[in-house]
């Protein structure tokens, strides 16, 4: 009982706290080493025999990290627990220690009291009857609380086993710890490709993957890229990755002359003009197969700013994907223009099948393109915010969640219909702006579409922005929308137009500078 009474508990609480911090700081350590273990696998800053041992080096070691991190945070789940019954056996049994030495009596190591005077007898005197009740009575309390003391000390012993557990594994404690470095690689390496959840939503994915080591992410990309390549909740590099493996295998197996394999090279010459161009291009989504395809101007990851271009009817990606990514590209500029250095990224997306004539228009075509769209924007936002997948420190903070870059949904024509219909769908619609533009009309005012800024624009010179053909559109002054600035003679297809005025304006919406008036 006096060694549990001497147990050093503040050593043993800032011990937890100092492991803590050092789980914590590997998080943004592994995320580190994963950005250059990327950049190095791409040969974007060394290629080459020795540019590729090192990427799979990083690798490697960005495994160990994750795998250390994930066991170090759930022994600190423990070693919480640890501490706080430490804690309380301590004061136990100084407590229990206490009581018996003002009542004359001692403890032994199994906490029974010992000296005890036997029962009082009726020949005692008065003040000798006193001592002799009041020493038993102490004995009894000491007894009781030795035996707190005990089922406390019983309960830090059993968190002490639970947290020694996970890190068995890393060679930490009962098992001979590694020599060498590759051979705490091919402990800790995954041997099975994850199987990646196809029809997990959005935050689902997004958690899934932060869960996975740097290893296995590469795994389940390489094992399973069509599944990857079309799972909205994962980083863009990922599905970028993935895509590509994808649009390597389309070119080389679907016949020439089929709408697919001209759609895969549709996507190969619009990645080849975005590069060409000093920018970094992402495929987001590529399904040759019904003609999907989302492409990204910029680093959708690090972007703060993101503009997402969704237009209207006969928009193919065969015939119209390279004018489209054209678009996003004078976005991205007007974007930058409007707020220097400010990283934004747009998405040509052509993430559902336009209608292709006139007579196709109708709101109940939208409703696919809504619910896509709309699960499209859930993902974006779900990568960003995902958890990192290790917990957080036992009392300690918990790491950093990054904010979802600014979002603003860009939608012409058709387009408009389709956006209304992901404003609809169940949750609310992952983006901060929505611009209408050249539209038909939506059901509904600006209050039913979600986002808290919502901008128009229309021009007499396009009958498309005011007939009126789905609901009330932003030529009508009660839509509640505010108006972007149009030329009189600006057609249904020249909101884009690098010299209409329009097109400055949609820059400040998504970079978040233009003011309301």
């Amino acid at each position: 009982m006096v060694e549990l009474a001497d147990w050093d508990v503040p050593q043993l609480r800032g011990a937890v706290v100092t492991l803590g911090v050092v789980a914590e700081r590997l998080v943004p350590w592994r995320h580190r080493l994963d950005a250059l273990g990327r950049q190095l696998g791409a040969a974007e800053c060394w290629s080459g025999p020795a540019g590729t041992v090192a990427a799979a080096a990083l690798v490697e070691l960005s495994t160990v990290a994750s795998v250390v991190g994930g066991a170090l945070a759930a022994s600190l789940a423990d070693l919480a627990g640890l501490s706080a019954a430490a804690d309380e056996a301590q004061e136990l049994a100084a407590e229990a220690l206490a009581v018996a030495t003002a009542g004359g009596v001692g403890l032994d190591g199994a906490g029974r009291a010992v000296g005890v005077p036997a029962p009082p007898s009726p020949a005692m005197a008065p003040d000798q009857l006193a001592d002799v009740e009041s020493a038993r009575t102490a004995a009894v309390l000491a007894e009781a609380r030795a035996e707190e003391a005990g089922v406390a000390a019983a309960r830090a012993q059993a968190c002490a086993g639970a947290a020694l557990e996970p890190l068995a594994q890393l060679g930490a404690v009962a098992v001979p710890v590694p020599d060498r470095f590759a051979d705490l690689v091919g402990r800790l390496l995954p041997v099975r490709t994850p199987q990646v959840p196809a029809t997990a939503g959005p935050q689902d994915a997004a958690a899934w993957w932060a869960g996975l080591t740097a290893a296995g992410q590469l795994l389940a990309i390489d094992g399973q890229p069509g599944v990857v390549g079309a799972l909205d909740g994962l980083p863009a590099w990922a599905r970028d990755q993935a895509n590509r493996a994808n649009l390597v295998a389309a070119l080389a197996h679907l016949p020439p002359g089929t709408a697919g394999h001209d759609t895969a090279d549709a996507v190969r010459r619009a990645l080849a003009a975005v590069a060409a161009g000093g920018a970094e291009a992402q495929l987001l989504q590529f399904d040759p197969a019904i003609g999907l395809v989302a492409l990204s101007v910029g680093d959708l990851d690090t972007a703060a700013a993101v503009g997402v271009l969704v237009p209207g009817i006969n928009t193919t990606p065969v015939d119209d994907l390279a004018e489209l990514v054209g678009d996003a590209r004078d976005v991205a500029a007007a974007a930058a223009t409007a707020a220097p250095g400010l990283a934004v990224a747009t998405v040509a997306w052509l993430g559902y099948q336009t209608p292709r004539t006139r007579s196709a228009w109708t709101p109940g075509a939208a409703g696919w393109g809504g619910r896509a769209l709309d699960r499209a924007l859930d993902g974006l936002a779900a990568a960003r915010t995902a958890p990192d997948g290790v917990s957080p420190p036992a009392g300690g903070r918990a790491a950093a969640v990054p904010a979802p870059p600014r979002t603003t949904v860009l939608a012409h024509s058709y387009g408009t219909v389709v956006a209304g219909k992901a404003a609809r769908a169940p949750g609310r619609l992952a983006a901060d702006a929505l611009v209408l533009l050249g539209s038909p009309g939506l059901a509904g005012q600006v209050e039913e579409l979600e986002a808290s800024e919502v901008y128009g624009a229309w021009s007499p010179a396009d009958p498309v922005s005011w007939l009126e053909w789905f609901g009330d559109t932003p030529a009508d002054p009660s839509f509640g929308d505010v108006p972007l600035p149009t030329d009189p003679t600006q057609g249904h297809t020249e909101y884009y137009d690098r010299d209409r005025p329009t097109l400055a304006a949609i820059g400040e919406v998504v970079a978040g500078t233009r003011e309301p008036r």
